[in-house]
């Protein structure tokens, strides 16, 4: 479907009816990164309104030139939650780059949402200010690897932790697809201004709602260390760092990950006292 803002169309998905789920993927990924790893928990959570959608330059959403940077695509974000579920509470996932716009979202409307996950999430956005474990492999089926592309090899050894047949597949259906259509000359430039131009960890009030940290032990692209520097701001919250989990930690460690996800979900609705 499409969504017509003011100066962009955004192209989403909508699966159940209920209270709302805002996704928000990360950086040259689209949509299908959340949904793969999210959908599956909603089978015995039916009456959840599950929101996908692709941010800019990505998936099936065009950039525009007016775009300069995160600033930006904060503030699309908040246009579309106002026009496709104006006046509503609901919960954030971001995931990556996505976690980083969801800080945003709350400092701009935090009296709207009613809890947070946060999965391998960008605290710090300049890269080469983060707190950075050193990559490594910790599981590999040579049998796999043996038969990707030079290409796929390099890209997927660059990320993940296990290797295997299912992260493989899963890897490649739900993460390299999307950065497989990415604008990347859009977001390159887009990108020039990927940290937002204000502290958005300076907040009027607490973020006093059900959150959920989740980080990999072994995520070497955003890390884990810097996600404690803020853990005052979300006195509700439940950090995990696991091990043999990297960047696509919802894959590598999927039990865990839904056991977790699942929980806070379970704390979401205690706290909202609904029958969700």
């Amino acid at each position: 479907m499409e969504c017509k803002l003011e100066k962009i169309t955004i192209y989403y998905e909508i699966y159940g009816d209920g209270y709302p789920v805002l996704m928000l993927h990360g950086w040259t990924v689209d949509h299908r990164i959340m949904k793969g790893c999210m959908e599956p928990l909603f089978e015995t959570r039916p009456n959840y309104k599950r929101i996908y959608f692709d941010l800019p330059g990505m998936g099936k959403t065009k950039g525009e030139d007016w775009i300069k940077g995160t600033d930006d695509y904060l503030k699309i974000i908040i246009e579309f939650v106002n026009k496709i579920i104006p006046n509503e509470s609901f919960i954030v996932v971001g995931e990556s780059y996505g976690g980083y716009l969801a800080r945003g979202l709350i400092k701009e409307k935090q009296n709207s949402i009613d809890g947070i996950l946060f999965l391998v999430p960008v605290i710090i956005p300049h890269r080469e200010q983060r707190d950075l474990p050193e990559h490594v492999i910790l599981m590999k089926d040579e049998n796999v690897v043996s038969k990707l592309s030079p290409f796929e090899r390099e890209g997927f050894e660059n990320i993940a932790t296990v290797i295997n047949q299912k992260v493989w597949e899963r890897g490649s259906e739900e993460g390299m697809s999307g950065i497989s259509i990415a604008d990347m000359k859009f977001l390159d430039k887009a990108g020039e201004n990927y940290a937002f131009s204000f502290n958005i960890d300076l907040i009027n009030e607490k973020f006093n709602k059900p959150t959920l940290f989740l980080l990999g032990r072994q995520d070497s692209t955003v890390g884990y260390r810097d996600a404690w520097k803020i853990i005052e701001n979300y006195p509700r919250a439940t950090y995990a760092i696991l091990d043999t989990a990297g960047h696509i930690l919802q894959i590598e460690q999927e039990e865990l990950f839904n056991v977790l996800t699942n929980d806070w979900l379970d704390r979401v609705e205690y706290s909202l006292n609904k029958s969700i």
